[in-house]
């Protein structure tokens, strides 16, 4: 009803404003014999109808003749029945389409208008389909302009943490709720298409499913065929699937995926086997055993390897990692173990399926660039078999800067080899995310020559289905759907990095018609940016070392017994090296010493934080009284946000203050500390309630453990009382 309603005022809105496109019959003519073309029909008549269009369909043959009223023709350049309607319009689309680029054009003849999509493959026809359905959803046909649009990443990829059982878990066993919770929705058909659609819809062509060890609930391996589990287990529910009617259901998965330009992928860890950590309850089966120079492992792992790519055709290809669970071993160990197994198991696929093509993506991880491409040249060499590096490009937290110098020495190292890299999101989980300028910024600042592209995602969460909000639908939202503004700014700004904020605003004006559009970008922008500015100042490069939405870590990186980040973990905590930040510490010496100081100061970073929030909550105060769902609890979680920059605008203050304070005993600083700390106390109360009112808390993280918002309250006051203390520590 919602989306009905947002519809219904949007074309009314264009109505009354005199559309010189008066509503009509539109006929869509396509080959929708080919799937991914067959997928933007629909798109553009649900955006039509928006508009008051009704429609018609007809085959692409029937384009060069003669109709009333509009059209909309889609076609690739090489259909010969697009070429011959193209030329006999007078249309010509751009020369230099890449592959997924599309081309939009506008004719007008034999009293009827045309709307061109022209695809270099049918994966941008989809892609200008979507396009003009949007233009038209947003401004209607009369805003129609000629478009020529190629990707800007090839590969725009999802990083998707895939809990396939409690035996076969996605990382860390299930250690968390969110692993916990969504394994039987990995075997949710309706799940995975809508899913899917949305990853179409937001220009993702690459879907990654994680796990550390995949193949006992995917494949029957030859030879250790009793590993394959034949049923799904969760901690609450067992479900009877044979491993025919699981691999039936992960063919119609990819299948479904393939048909709407998403290619899927399997990444695992390694090296972890069947009969440890809860894998499997046949432990010793066969004799496997977790050591790198146990020939049946290998062997086990190579049959694994290459089992999965037969067994599943549409298999874009297999992902690993070196050096999680090999301990000690050098480079060069590590890289042979994961030839012999990896490398041999994928060599061997394209051996039994010549001409077949796939990818074969080894992340650098605990092992070398240079020794990768060594001891895989065989695989390098191989023609049907794409093999690209990974690189973690910005540690655990893309929301920290739009600079990351991690990758810098990495890519010297290349020799011209094409790199994807993780982008990894471990701080928002539970906030509608959105700073378009910053996911824009970022993706831009990625070395591009050496870029395949990047998968984007959370190693420590599921995005599932959500399982936090205290008003759930039934059955409970997608993940993605809740979040669609933070995924779709990652996969639309990966395809067209100059994307429009004006484009962006209009997108949000026709989703949400009840506030100004223009209003409601800012103030979402603002505060979001609480994310990068924070945890840029106070950095902890891997998950566990921070979780900013509790203040959170593991006790070993908060020097806390609780996790949480008190006020002397914020004086002691470098700053990110991308950044210009000037962390605590230096900023005392530096004033102590009357030296001039180069960069953002604590101070100023606390600035930043408080004119972000306040921008966006005096934003929100002119806004009506809202009654959609939808944008009300978007609203809230815009609120939560600005909050919680206010904490840590407070705290940074705070800590910068009693530090100053220990080095020179001013009173003044002291007790600038101490009013700043309860100001960052009241803002924490204040974060909560505002989140409470919406979340569900506490819950098990997969990284930082428990976070409990009302528990850390406590924390949060103790560091008034730290500051109230003596000089010294």
């Amino acid at each position: 009803m919602r989306n009905n309603l947002w519809l219904a005022l949007a074309w009314s809105a264009s109505w009354m404003a005199g559309s010189c496109n008066a509503a009509s019959n539109v006929t869509i003519l396509a080959d929708e014999q080919q799937p991914q073309i067959a997928f933007a029909v629909p798109e553009l008549q649900a955006a039509l109808a928006a508009r008051g269009h009704t429609t018609s369909r007809a085959p692409l043959e029937k384009a060069a003749a003669d109709a009333a009223g509009p059209r909309i023709v889609l076609g690739t350049l090489q259909d010969t029945a697009m070429r011959d309607a193209l030329r006999g319009q007078g249309v010509t689309s751009s020369r230099s389409l890449k592959p997924e680029g599309f081309s939009l054009r506008k004719s007008s003849g034999a009293g009827k208008e045309t709307y061109w999509v022209v695809g270099a493959d049918s994966a941008g026809v989809l892609y200008g389909g979507l396009e003009l359905a949007e233009v038209i959803r947003c401004s209607g046909l009369e805003a129609v302009q000629t478009v020529d649009q190629n990707p800007y990443m090839p590969l725009r990829g999802i990083k998707f943490n895939c809990p396939l059982d409690e035996r076969t878990p996605t990382y860390s066993n299930h250690h968390g709720d969110a692993q916990i919770k969504n394994v039987m929705v990995m075997w949710d058909l309706n799940f995975w298409k809508a899913y899917i659609d949305d990853l179409a819809r937001f220009r993702y062509n690459h879907l990654s499913l994680w796990n550390l060890h995949p193949f006992p609930s995917m494949v029957r391996v030859p030879g250790y065929e009793k590993v394959a589990l034949d049923d799904v287990v969760s901690t609450t529910e067992t479900r009877k699937m044979t491993m025919d009617e699981k691999i039936a259901f992960w063919r119609e998965v990819m299948s479904y995926a393939k048909n709407r330009n998403v290619a899927v992928y399997v990444v695992t860890w390694n090296i972890f086997i069947p009969g440890e950590d809860g894998i499997q309850s046949t432990k010793g089966q066969y004799g496997l055993t977790p050591k790198f120079d146990n020939p049946v492992t290998t062997d086990y792992f190579r049959k694994s390897v290459k089992q999965m790519l037969l067994t599943y055709p549409d298999l874009a290809g297999i992902g690993l990692t070196a050096g999680e669970r090999m301990p000690g071993l050098t480079p060069e160990q590590k890289e042979t173990w994961v030839f012999n197994t990896y490398g041999q198991g994928v060599l061997e696929a394209a051996a039994a399926q010549p001409g077949r093509k796939f990818k074969l993506i080894h992340r650098q991880h605990q092992t070398g660039a240079e020794q990768m491409a060594k001891t895989f040249k065989a695989v390098i060499d191989q023609p049907d078999i794409d093999f690209l590096f990974s690189f973690k490009y910005a540690q655990a937290h893309v929301f920290s800067s739009t600079r990351q110098p991690f990758a810098d020495r990495y890519v010297k190292q290349l020799g011209g080899l094409k790199t994807l890299w993780t982008l990894r999101n471990d701080d928002n989980f539970y906030f509608r995310w959105g700073a378009p300028d910053f996911v824009r910024e970022f993706l831009q600042r990625i070395p591009y020559d050496v870029s395949a592209g990047y998968y984007y995602g959370s190693d420590g969460y599921v995005w599932g289905r959500e399982f936090l909000s205290k008003e759930p639908e039934t059955p409970r939202q997608l993940d993605q759907a809740k979040h669609w503004y933070h995924w779709m700014l990652w996969g639309r700004l990966g395809y067209d990095s100059e994307l429009t904020n004006e484009r962006i605003t209009q997108i949000l004006g026709a989703r949400f018609p009840q506030v100004p559009a223009r209003d409601l970008f800012t103030a979402w922008q603002e505060a979001s940016m609480i994310y990068p500015i924070t945890t840029g100042f106070h950095w902890g490069a891997l998950d566990f070392q921070w979780y900013i939405e509790a203040c959170l870590s593991r006790s070993s990186s908060s020097e806390t017994e609780s996790g949480f980040h008190d006020v002397n973990r914020f004086i002691t905590l470098g700053t990110h090296p991308g950044t210009d930040n000037v962390s605590i510490p230096d900023y005392v010496k530096a004033m102590a010493a009357g030296k001039p100081l180069t960069g953002t100061t604590p101070l100023q970073v606390s600035q930043q934080l408080h004119d972000r929030a306040d921008q966006a909550l005096k934003i929100l105060e002119g806004f009506p009284q809202v009654t959609d769902k939808e944008l009300r609890l978007t609203l809230g979680d815009i609120r939560a946000m600005a909050a919680l920059g206010k904490y840590y605008g407070h705290k940074i203050r705070g800590a910068t203050e009693l530090a100053v304070y220990r080095n020179n005993k001013q009173q003044a600083h002291q007790d600038a500390a101490i009013q700043e700390l309860t100001q960052a106390a009241k803002y924490w109360e204040r974060y909560t309630t505002i989140a409470l009112a919406q979340y569900i808390n506490p819950i098990l993280l997969n990284r930082v453990g428990n976070c409990d918002w009302k528990a850390l309250t406590a924390e949060v006051w103790k560091d008034v009382e730290i500051a109230r203390g003596p000089a010294t520590r």
